[in-house]
């Protein structure tokens, strides 16, 4: 469905029991919201109702020109304004990679709107801040941030029909054709490549801690993201709290592991 929200116009995934309480998923880069195909069954199954966002970039009609359009509280009043929307005056959210910065975000600002959370991939971002500020190593697994930033990750990331990108998504297998194909839609890969241009640190700085009952999952074999930032993101949750910590799994949870995701959101949800 389309969803007019904020000027916009966002493309919103919506399925399972209309009656169903809602759900509402915010995928990540390079990916949308097909990411979460594989935990949608087991969802609709347990009677949820879930609403698949593409987030600002990703949507269409959703592209505005300016980097400083692409900052992270921008695409949490997004996800407010599809609530309203959608008539939900609150939804359990998951959120994985920058959606799930987004979910954080929601969850410490607007915690009326937040059900539950479960956070995938991405730890709290001060648990995330003080790891960069403390390791080096954390640091170094963020280095290639710098080139999705550069004025050239376009036709880096696009050459050779895709091949980095179809590179970083090995692990989801053939589905990371679907994505890399996705982002030749002209002005598709800059709007997400505009997320990491726009970040700056003050944006996550005043995210609190959460008062919402909150679920961190985390693959121990993420290149990205280490156990320090991941074991101390319970620190920064004043509500019910699972980690839940998969040994072999990388990055890319909902399609490495969608049966333990999936295991995990319903466990928090609790249906």
């Amino acid at each position: 469905m389309e969803i007019k929200a904020r000027g916009f116009s966002f493309d919103v995934y919506a399925d399972g029991p209309a009656d169903g309480e809602p759900v509402l998923l915010l995928h990540g880069f390079p990916q949308d919201h097909r990411e979460f195909d594989l935990i949608l069954p087991r969802l609709h199954a347990a009677g949820l109702r879930t609403y698949a966002l593409d987030q600002r970039g990703y949507s269409a009609g959703a592209r505005p020109d300016a980097v400083a359009a692409y900052r992270l509280p921008e695409a949490a009043a997004d996800a407010v304004a599809v609530l309203d929307a959608l008539g939900c005056e609150s939804a359990h959210v998951v959120g994985h990679d920058w959606g799930a910065q987004v979910g954080w975000l929601l969850a410490a600002g607007h915690p009326q709107r937040v059900r539950s959370y479960t956070a995938v991939s991405v730890p709290h971002p001060r648990a995330l801040a003080n790891a960069l500020q403390r390791e080096l190593r954390q640091r170094l697994r963020f280095a290639y941030m710098a080139v999705f930033r550069a004025g050239f990750a376009e036709r880096l990331l696009l050459a050779r029909d895709g091949a980095m990108l179809r590179s970083m998504l090995k692990p989801v297998g053939a589905r990371a054709a679907g994505y890399a194909a996705a982002m030749r839609e002209p002005g598709r890969l800059t709007g997400a490549l505009n997320w990491y241009r726009a970040l700056t640190r003050g944006q996550l700085a005043g995210v609190g801690k959460i008062t919402v009952p909150t679920t961190y999952v985390w693959g121990e074999a993420d290149p990205v993201l280490g156990r320090t930032a991941a074991l101390a993101t319970g620190d920064w949750v004043e509500a019910d709290y699972r980690l839940v910590a998969m040994r072999d799994v990388g990055h890319w949870v909902p399609e490495e592991a969608p049966e333990t995701l999936a295991e995990a959101v319903l466990a928090r949800v609790g249906v």
